[in-house]
């Protein structure tokens, strides 16, 4: 069912110290710890609701396997009312109470939140108030204390994950598009505030530091875009350091890392302390800023200089448009968020010194696809699903550091 690891710590390395291999189990699609125990709670596509704890043996075990009408898409748990909400294909979303000794979970109440999956919802404490998200293109919220539906917003395209912030009612919403839909709730009535526009492929995942007012988004384009909004001056400053899609971020405000994983097993974290550049806006150009060839759908010029067209690059540094051979040169560019080896033009490559290229994130290989993780930061432990079906279990503490 559950078997403990026990393995050599290294240093600056996450340890793995125990996974959850179980055959009844479907993907799980969600799961955190749970405070004051040493267990954790999941939900799968096998419509199930699973609290696990660690018994003497070490190994995690179910106290409570409860199943829900459809399967689980999606999941929120309040530690401070131990409210458990979980979002299905049938675009409901089941609220439950959980027990002191995470013994049973109560059913308090179902939402006809959706027409199809729910993929995402939130919920505020302070201020009873389930915000979700789902794939009939709406974002809509209830009042907890009564079930009360209080308001929607229809969405262009699909909201896959949603993010709130109490204070300023904000919503967010990450879209199939690549855009961000930035909502602002009040009662029943919502105004749209904006749309983000960075990423060029579905968002997978957002993450809200509420001190600091930014928002992490990440994208099937591997790439992490860090929003400033409480600054309101549409920074945006991008992290690349993933081969594949980003499937789930998290991030410390003690020691202000951020956590992202992929679904290629990859983990990075980010420091985030140091200043960062913003990434400079690629410009167009109908010819090789630097040689002053033109490009390739520059015909007018190609047909007075008697030569042919040349694809159209770009210096990831400064953004100028370059041909290939102005651009032989490659480096990493940390402070600009590219922690792989990118184009830059031969004026910028010679003005980044050996400090530029200092890197500012550290890579490890959990081995398996990771679909979805959740920290606890007060432990220093990590959870990832995968969509192998396993469930692993990491003491980050040698890794998440100040």
């Amino acid at each position: 069912m559950a078997a403990e690891i026990k393995t050599r710590s290294q240093q600056r390395q996450p340890i793995l110290f125990s996974r959850i291999d179980d055959d009844t189990i479907d993907v799980v699609r969600g799961a955190v710890f749970t405070p004051n125990e040493d267990g954790l709670i999941t939900v799968s596509e096998d419509k199930s609701i699973r609290v696990w704890l660690k018994r003497e043996t070490g190994q995690y075990w179910p106290s409570v396997c409860h199943f829900v009408a459809s399967p689980c898409s999606s999941m929120f748990y309040s530690p401070e009312s131990k409210r458990l909400f979980v979002g299905q294909d049938n675009g409901n979303i089941d609220e439950f109470e959980v027990s002191e000794d995470y013994n049973r979970v109560d059913h308090r109440r179902t939402y006809l939140a959706h027409q199809k999956e729910a993929t995402g919802c939130v919920f505020a404490h302070s201020t009873h108030v389930m915000v979700s998200c789902g794939k009939d293109r709406y974002i809509v919220w209830h009042l907890t204390q009564n079930g009360q539906r209080l308001g929607g917003y229809q969405t262009p395209y699909n909201p896959l994950c949603i993010e709130y912030d109490v204070q300023s009612h904000y919503v967010f919403a990450g879209l199939a598009n690549g855009e961000i839909t930035v909502l602002k709730i009040n009662k029943n009535d919502s105004e749209l505030v904006t749309s983000l526009k960075g990423h060029s492929s579905s968002i997978t995942c957002l993450c809200w530091d509420p001190d600091k007012q930014i928002l992490y988004s990440g994208s099937s384009d591997k790439v992490i875009i860090l929003w400033d909004i409480g600054s309101k001056k549409g920074t945006a400053i991008e992290l690349q350091g993933h081969e594949s899609k980003v499937t789930s971020l998290q991030y410390s405000a003690r020691t202000q890392q951020l956590i992202s994983t992929s679904n290629e097993g990859s983990m990075v974290v980010w420091n985030m302390d140091i200043k960062r550049n913003v990434t400079p806006v690629w410009l167009e150009s109908n010819q090789c800023t630097k040689c002053k060839q033109p490009f390739f759908w520059n015909f007018k010029q190609m047909w007075s200089d008697k030569t042919l067209g040349l694809r159209q690059h770009h210096c990831r540094k400064c953004g100028i448009a370059v041909c290939a051979s102005c651009s032989t040169k490659r480096t990493t560019i940390p402070l600009y968020g590219f922690e792989f080896e990118v184009r830059v033009c031969e004026e910028c490559y010679k003005s980044i010194s050996d400090e530029d290229r200092a890197p500012t994130a550290s890579f490890y290989e959990l081995k398996h696809n990771v679909t979805f993780s959740c920290a606890d930061w007060k432990r220093g432990w990590l959870v990832t699903c995968g969509s192998d079906r396993s469930i692993k279990l990491w003491d980050l503490k040698h890794v998440v550091t100040k």
